[in-house]
């Protein structure tokens, strides 16, 4: 009973340090500054022709007019791969992959219904005819 005095005391002095400290930082404190949202970017507007194939459509292409694709032979290895094509109603010839149809004009894929071709950077697809696809 003796130290009740002095623990009160003690327990009184903690509590007023510890308003003094609140009501310091709250007097000192810098105003609080405005927060600007972050500016809006443009988002690119998004193009479904790039999701077609994952939902089982055909990716858009250009398509090579003046080529007539008359026939494929697809090999285990893609370099060995063969199409046969027309250009510009010239007799059809059998062209491998990364190989000239005409000058400026290269084979770059072979599957088993169509052939994509590089015209000056351009992919162009050409499709196997439907009377063909069935034999």
């Amino acid at each position: 009973m003796k130290r009740l005095p002095l623990i009160t005391s003690f327990i009184l002095f903690i509590a007023l340090c510890a308003s003094v400290a609140y009501w310091a930082m709250q007097l000192f404190k810098p105003p609080q500054r405005a927060v600007a949202a972050a500016p809006r970017t443009a988002q690119p507007a998004v193009r479904l022709d790039a999701a077609a194939s994952l939902l089982g459509g055909r990716p858009t292409t250009a398509v090579a007019s003046n080529f007539q694709l008359k026939g494929v032979v697809v090999a285990g290895d893609p370099s060995e791969s063969v199409a046969i094509l027309a250009a510009n109603g010239k007799p059809p010839q059998a062209i491998r992959t990364d190989k000239e149809v005409v000058p400026g004009v290269t084979v770059k894929e072979i599957n088993s219904r169509y052939v994509l071709l590089s015209e000056g950077g351009v992919i162009k697809r050409v499709d196997l005819p439907e009377d063909a696809k069935r034999k």
